[in-house]
């Protein structure tokens, strides 16, 4: 079964980059999918999330993790 995460993200961040590389390498082994979420294009995402970004959620659990994050919290975030 698919694990889905949200990756809440904004434009011309190099740590929502680093973020998401991290997945990229993760879903060649895992079943893994995302979305990228913009926050830019939503006021109450951008008041929430524009100091913590890159943040990823698991929406199936009710789970988020912020940055700095790496493959081992991801990990544990999808098991």
């Amino acid at each position: 079964m698919t694990t889905h995460l949200h990756l809440y993200s904004t434009s011309h961040c190099h740590l929502c980059e680093q973020a998401e590389a991290i997945l990229v390498e993760l879903a060649l082994s895992h079943d893994l999918s995302w979305t990228v979420i913009e926050i830019g294009d939503d006021a109450n995402l951008l008041s929430r999330y524009e100091l913590s970004i890159p943040v990823l959620a698991r929406l199936d659990k009710g789970q988020e993790i912020t940055w700095p994050f790496n493959k081992d919290t991801v990990l544990d975030l999808i098991k």
